[in-house]
């Protein structure tokens, strides 16, 4: 409990403290959105990044529970084909992150 309450009156100092570093400046009042691209762009790689996780991580567990129940069934070659494949869909969300960042 002392550990909870220290962990929070720092959160809470930490946000007191940063709160002028959000200050809006000059400059930023006449932003056109760059703010909402830079949010868009970290929000595509990083759902993207974490669903080909997920789907990794079920492809192999699928995968692991295939060979465990049927040691001579040959599971590897479509295990790695639907791993790259998951892949290629976190790449496709990095494509669109950039394409994002180069609006700016």
């Amino acid at each position: 409990m002392k550990k909870l309450s220290f962990v929070l009156s720092i959160a809470v100092a930490m946000l007191l403290i940063s709160n002028p570093a959000f200050a809006e400046g000059a400059s930023a009042a006449h932003d056109n959105g760059r703010g909402w691209i830079g949010l868009a762009a970290g929000l595509a790689i990083g759902l993207s990044a974490f669903g080909g996780a997920l789907g990794q991580g079920n492809t192999a567990k699928a995968a692991l529970d295939a060979i465990g129940r049927n040691p001579n069934a040959s599971v590897l070659i479509p295990m790695v084909l639907g791993l790259a494949l998951i892949e290629s869909l976190v790449i496709y969300g990095l494509v669109v992150a950039f394409q994002l960042i180069g609006q700016l």
